[in-house]
């Protein structure tokens, strides 16, 4: 991991009265890791659940083993079986722990064959879906979902190696492989890997996060009410045309990360974990505390050591089986609080270390990390947190969780805020420079404007919040629109500022660095099942007549000549001048130097600057004609410094033209 000389978290003097709190916090972790891996050679060599639980071709036989500790009975049940329980087909109990299994010779069953479990208990009987199912396919008739025997018999050869060199800076384009392609429908692994992923590397990212690839019964969840955790999403393709879309990303020199949801888990009985064994706290907190009423789930009781090994297995499982490079651990501040954060404001720091934490939580992330870790030390970590908890990027001795970034969730706030509910003539320099630069130092943070959330029904994107209805009529290149104008030159001037003030990464989601209008709606009854606004509108960039083009082609620039600079990595943001009547911004990043002017009229003529002597050479500018700017800054100018004298003191300035609303990007030669 880059800056390597990051401040720990015993530096902040504040978190001094909470020592004690940190202390305990590894301890417990500690005894916990300890606890877990008593008997394996590791804390990751316990984390191999999946080998021995779900369905397995061992030699000349199947085997089948599932936990089930409430169960009285489990019969195995499918086509084989006209979908009856048989005496041949019951599993045996293994365990008072509540292991079940069941061997079968290898031509009972074959590859792509449904499966379901039946399972008696006191009271009552089911089918259900097993937990460690690594397949299940819908009925597109009855939408009934069955776990599937998958053994092809040509497994997927990898043919490139997974990233394992140390993480730089991270340039992420966040994606959905259904809703990718401009066709209504669902897209597939193949077409995402041969239509948008070359996109993506000519865009210039460098990792690809892909949502909603864990099963999920309902579309409309946007993968984030999860059924099958060990199952790969069947509506998008089979395992080897995702693996085949991994490799391709890995021989494009693109990390692959997936969005991890153990936060909660669907409600679904049959092709869920609810009442899988007949009751709800099997995986689950028994009571309202196993209920999430705000996102309609269940929630996991992480002091179970079976839950544990499930979901740290699961962990290893998405590592080991797709080669993937990390995870972006999904709605972290509903598992770090027994109130799951919801309509809390983290005012002071006594909130991260009162009784309303949950302490199992804590321990599970810490333990989850270290796993990941250890299976690929390369492997990036992703905390999306709203709360501010301190620690999460701190190590597990220090009593924290060791991730390796921590998304910057403020940001996107900060600027739908201002576009939307302050004067541009009001805007404050120094409150958008403190939020772009407001981290802690022992901490990494992923900087964005916008991801999908912003854009989910009921939202919009935040290009549409700028232009919002001028863009159905006036993003033609011949268009006249004030709006337009404005919400273009604001998109560009944001993004820049938030890339180049950004500290391990930037994100973007699909579509937006190209302005998609509208927002985010999957098919769904209050929308008539449509899929118009679950799609990417593709040519809406690539039509020549149309303005969209000319924001992708600023992102591309952008990532490619800020983004990938040297200066981005190795360097943080130094700030050279915030004047707040001018409505100017400038600051430094290595030899990169930014100057932006958000005033929305005001335009300065030899405007001065204080930096170091020397020559800059003007990079690009944001109001370039390429990108559907005014041309008013003369390209390819290179500045040299004046001397003046002030209180007796010498200053070396730059005299600039600043346009309004445009940003300039300068390298010091």
């Amino acid at each position: 991991m880059r800056r390597s000389s990051r401040a720990r978290m015993s530096d902040d003097p504040y978190l001094d009265p909470f020592r004690p709190a940190f202390e305990r916090r590894a301890r417990r972790a500690r005894d916990l890791k300890a606890h877990l891996a008593r008997g394996h050679v590791s804390l990751a060599d316990f984390a191999s659940g999946h080998e021995y639980y779900g369905l397995h071709r061992r030699n000349d036989a199947w085997v089948l083993t599932e936990w089930a500790p409430n169960a009285t009975t489990l019969f195995l049940v499918g086509p084989f079986s006209d979908w009856q329980e048989r005496p041949e087909l019951a599993l045996t109990r293994l365990n008072e722990k509540g292991d079940w299994q069941i061997t079968l010779p290898l031509d009972a069953l074959h590859h792509e064959q449904l499966y379901r479990l039946r399972i008696h208990w006191h009271g009552g009987s089911a089918d259900r879906i097993p937990a460690w199912a690594r397949r299940t396919v819908q009925d597109p008739t009855t939408h009934i979902f069955s776990a599937q025997v998958w053994q092809p018999d040509e497994p997927y050869t990898w043919q490139h190696a997974a990233r394992r060199e140390p993480a730089d800076a991270l340039l992420i384009y966040e994606a959905h492989v259904g809703m990718a392609l401009e066709r209504e429908g669902v897209g597939t692994f193949d077409e995402f890997r041969e239509q948008i992923l070359p996109r993506i590397v000519k865009a210039g990212y460098n990792t690809l996060q892909l949502m909603a690839l864990m099963e999920h019964p309902y579309y409309g969840s946007f993968g984030y009410h999860v059924s099958s955790f060990f199952a790969l999403s069947s509506r998008f393709g089979t395992p080897e045309a995702f693996k085949a879309l991994v490799d391709a990303a890995h021989a494009a020199g693109l990390r692959v990360i997936m969005d991890l949801v153990h936060s909660h888990a669907v409600r679904n009985e049959i092709e869920g974990l609810g009442r899988y064994d007949g009751t709800r706290y099997q995986f689950f907190h028994e009571g309202p505390r196993g209920e999430h009423q705000a996102w309609d789930s269940l929630c996991f009781d992480y002091a179970k050591p079976e839950v544990l090994h499930f979901l740290l297995s699961n962990c290893r499982y998405w590592l080991d089986e797709y080669r993937l490079d990390g995870f972006r651990f999904d709605g972290i501040t509903s598992m770090l609080y027994h109130d799951h954060g919801l309509g809390t404001a983290f005012t002071t720091y006594d909130q991260y270390f009162d009784s309303g934490v949950d302490d199992d939580a804590l321990s599970y992330l810490a333990l989850a990390n270290e796993i990941v870790h250890q299976v690929n030390p390369h492997a990036i970590t992703i905390a999306e947190d709203m709360s501010g908890m301190p620690g999460l990027g701190a190590t597990l001795d220090e009593g924290g969780c060791h991730f390796d970034a921590r998304l910057a969730m403020g940001l996107p706030d900060m600027w739908f805020r201002i576009t939307d509910e302050v004067r541009d003539e009001d805007w404050s320099v120094s409150h958008i420079w403190h939020e772009l630069t407001n981290r802690r130092s022992d901490e990494s943070t992923i900087s964005y404007v916008e991801s999908h959330d912003q854009a989910l029904v009921g939202g919009k994107s935040f290009v549409f919040q700028l232009i919002d209805s001028a863009m159905y009529d006036a993003m033609g290149k011949e268009d006249q629109s004030m709006a337009v104008d404005r919400g273009m030159a604001l998109h560009k001037m944001a993004r820049l500022a938030t890339l180049a003030t950004s500290d391990l990464g930037y994100l973007n989601f699909m579509g937006n660095e190209f302005g998609h209008p509208e927002w985010v709606d999957f098919p769904r009854e209050g929308n008539a099942w449509s899929y118009h606004h679950a799609r990417r509108l593709w040519h809406l960039r690539d039509d020549p007549s149309l303005r969209y083009h000319h924001l992708a082609d600023f992102d591309e620039v952008m990532i490619n000549q800020v983004g990938r600079d040297e200066a981005f990595a190795l360097n943080l943001p130094q700030r050279l001048a915030i004047r707040e009547a001018d409505k100017v911004l400038a600051f430094a990043r290595g030899d990169l130097y930014f100057i932006l002017n958000f005033h929305p009229t005001q335009s300065f003529t030899d405007y001065d600057l204080e930096v170091i002597p020397g020559r800059y050479a003007l990079v690009f500018d944001s109001d370039e004609p390429r990108f559907g700017g005014h041309a008013r800054v003369q390209p390819g100018q290179v500045f040299q410094t004046q001397t003046t004298t002030a209180d007796h003191l010498r200053h070396h300035c730059l005299r600039l033209y600043l346009p309004c609303r445009t940003a300039l990007v300068l390298r010091k030669t």
